[in-house]
């Protein structure tokens, strides 16, 4: 791996901004390699030395991917001047790490979001080229039935002439249905339900590709991705 600066390697596990590392540095607080550190413009091989600040050892990773059950009434959004985003609902520190969600989910949608500084993978995930479903629950003003079926099979056109991929299309035995796209055009399960007169009246993401959401995660909390649930987002069901 080569050489790192200091300051960048403490930055990117999300502990402190640049000037902050410089205090810290300055305070006696930084080791690296054992040693006390003294200048943050120091380079070193992340894979063999160690970092510590406060004797606690930082773990590097060049990308970050979190599980976020996101609840109503957030952007899926960096940032907004009048509105709460997604991303405001993360911890200063991991802020920092330049953290943006994968695609979007209406305001008033919830469930399943992935949150990454990672743009190859979130480009991997959002494309259609990349066929990886993502199942939707939804609860719509009256019940689908077997024409609504056959019509998102063969492809749904909305209003606007807008022609959408094969999608899944399954009744629930409450009355609800479940949706299968691999794709994310804008509002589009709403409005390829509307566009066979079943307005949803709630909607909810529970899975991409393989990965579905941890179900012991409240709407406004998320936790970081195992190496085998990353792997399982390019996976099929």
């Amino acid at each position: 791996m080569p050489l790192m600066r200091l300051d960048k390697f403490i930055c990117d596990c999300g502990v402190a901004s640049r000037r902050e590392i410089k205090q810290l540095i300055k305070a006696g607080r930084v080791t690296l390699g054992g040693e006390t550190a003294v200048a943050p413009e120091t380079k070193f091989d992340p894979e063999t030395a160690v970092v510590t600040i406060d004797g606690t050892a930082l773990k590097y990773e060049k990308f970050h991917y979190f599980m976020l059950n996101k609840p109503a009434g957030v952007l899926s959004a960096t940032d907004d001047g009048k509105q709460k985003t997604v991303i405001d609902l993360f911890s200063p520190e991991q802020k920092r790490l330049g953290l943006f969600p994968v695609g979007r989910l209406d305001k008033d949608t919830t469930g399943l979001l992935l949150i990454t500084d990672d743009g190859d993978f979130a480009h991997k995930v959002i494309s259609p080229k990349s066929e990886i479903e993502k199942l939707y629950h939804a609860e719509t003003a009256s019940p689908v039935n077997d024409g609504d079926i056959a019509a998102f099979a063969h492809g749904v056109t909305l209003a606007d002439g807008t022609k959408c991929l094969p999608a899944g299309l399954s009744l629930c035995p409450d009355g609800s249905c479940l949706v299968t796209v691999m794709e994310g055009k804008y509002h589009q399960v709403k409005r390829m339900l509307a566009s066979r007169g079943k307005p949803v009246t709630a909607l909810e993401r529970l899975r991409i590709g393989a990965l579905e959401l941890d179900d012991s995660l409240k709407p406004g909390e998320y936790r970081p991705l195992t190496a085998d649930e990353l792997c399982s987002v390019m996976k099929k069901k």
